[in-house]
């Protein structure tokens, strides 16, 4: 199962330069704290809100996934 990294979406727009109230105002929240709960995990983000957020990233969606591994022991 592949899992939403919410944290290389945080690093991705601070290394942008792009502010909360910026991501709000292009994804259509009401305001940056809204925003800030999808990205801390309070809120999921939906499927359709991924292609917006790759787009205004500058970054595939694949990008935002990692594929869980299970680790086996040796």
């Amino acid at each position: 199962m592949k899992t939403l990294q919410l944290e290389y979406i945080k690093r991705r727009r601070q290394t942008l330069g792009i502010s909360l109230q910026e991501m709000a105002e292009w994804l259509g929240f009401k305001n940056a704290s809204t925003y800030l709960k999808y990205e801390a995990g309070t809120y999921a983000f939906k499927a359709e809100q991924l292609p917006g957020l790759a787009g205004i990233l500058n970054c595939e969606i694949n990008d935002f996934f990692a594929q869980k591994v299970a680790k086996t022991a040796i």
